[in-house]
Order: C-alpha cells, then sequence, then structure tokens
C-alpha cells in the first residue's frame, strides 16, 4: 500500500512540475534572474505547494501518515556553517542548471540526456560530498 501511494504522490508531483513549467530551464532561469528579464510566475506555483503543505503538517502534527510508520523528525534544527555552505552550493547548481532535483528527475522522462547529465552530476555530489565533508572537518581541527 505504501508503495502505491508513493507512486501516486509522485506522479501527481511530476505532472504538477511539469504543467506549472518548474521543468523548463528557461523558465527557471528567468525567475532566478530578478535584475533582468524576470519571470515571477514560478513564486506563485511556490506560494501555491506552500500553502497546501503547511496545512497538511499543521493537520499531521500528532498524528501519524495515512500509510503507516511515523513522520521522519528533521535532523537538526541548527543554523550552521554547513547549512549555508549547502544552501549556497544548491543555489549556483539550480541556477546554473535551471533545475531543482525534483524536476530534474521529472525532466529525465522527456527531457532526454541533459536531464541525465544533471542527475549523474547530482549522484557524483552525493557520493563525493562525505570524503570532502571529512576532508575539511580535518583540516578545521587541524589549523
Amino acid at each position: 500500500m505504501r508503495i502505491a501511494f508513493a507512486l501516486i504522490a509522485g506522479a501527481l508531483f511530476g505532472a504538477g512540475l511539469y504543467l506549472s513549467g518548474m521543468t523548463d530551464t528557461d523558465k527557471v532561469q528567468g525567475f532566478l534572474d530578478i535584475f533582468g528579464a524576470w519571470d515571477p510566475t514560478l513564486a506563485f506555483v511556490m506560494g501555491g505547494a506552500i500553502v497546501p503543505m503547511a496545512l497538511a503538517w499543521q493537520r499531521a502534527r500528532g498524528g501519524a501518515p495515512l500509510a503507516g510508520g511515523r513522520f521522519p523528525q528533521p535532523a537538526s534544527r541548527q543554523l550552521d556553517k554547513s547549512l549555508f555552505v549547502g544552501s549556497a552550493i544548491f543555489g549556483v547548481g539550480w541556477g546554473l542548471a535551471g533545475l531543482c532535483p525534483g524536476p530534474a528527475i521529472a525532466s529525465v522522462t522527456y527531457g532526454g540526456l541533459n536531464g541525465l547529465w544533471f542527475l549523474l552530476a547530482i549522484g557524483a555530489g552525493f557520493v563525493c560530498a562525505p570524503a570532502a565533508r571529512r576532508r575539511l572537518d580535518s583540516a578545521a581541527t587541524v589549523t
């Protein structure tokens, strides 16, 4: 049953990304270009996602998922250097590629090799990040 819910949710999410234009790299880059030809339409898409999600989290507080199990708790609420550096790297990648991971996954189904290359680069980042983190942490303790 959980897999069926996951497939339905994923299909709705992907369809919503496609219909809203979030998988169109030109539209996303136009949204990020606030000092140029800014396209504010994706702000409405994000607002349309944030409002129902906020309501859903309010309703779910203290409850359990429909398909069983428990809701995950945040790993940390601390605002630290890792959060800011990771956010900056994510933002630069989003701006350069015009896609974030959700739309990139959706674009693989119709976008051909560009979306696939992007996902491979994300995968390489996931693989390399722990080793880079260990090196940075050890360098910080030495100095």
